[in-house]
């Protein structure tokens, strides 16, 4: 799945995390958003790229897991990376 970047409604990428945010109208749920985003874990370590939506139990909906893991694919494209942050398969999302 590719992701329409005319449906995206808020970009931020910086060396301390940051997120992407697409309105899901376009896919049959209207006034709802899905987001990808990165936090700071600190130490100049950024946490894994995880989904949010505000549809409540989207993750048991196929067609909504496709578009989190296009989202994600999408923002690591975009964002801010370095040698010690590779890699952020296993990382924690957040440091709390």
């Amino acid at each position: 799945m590719t992701i329409n970047t005319e449906h995206i409604t808020r970009e931020e990428y910086s060396h301390r995390g940051g997120g992407v945010e697409l309105d899901l109208t376009p896919y049959g749920y209207e006034g709802h958003y899905m987001s990808a985003y990165q936090n700071y874990l600190g130490g100049g370590m950024l946490g894994a790229v995880d989904n949010s939506s505000t549809i409540t139990n989207w993750m048991n909906v196929d067609e909504l897991c496709q578009i989190a893991v296009a989202l994600k694919q999408y923002y690591l494209e975009h964002s801010y990376h370095d040698e010690y942050n590779e890699e952020f398969e296993g990382r924690a999302v957040s440091g709390y």
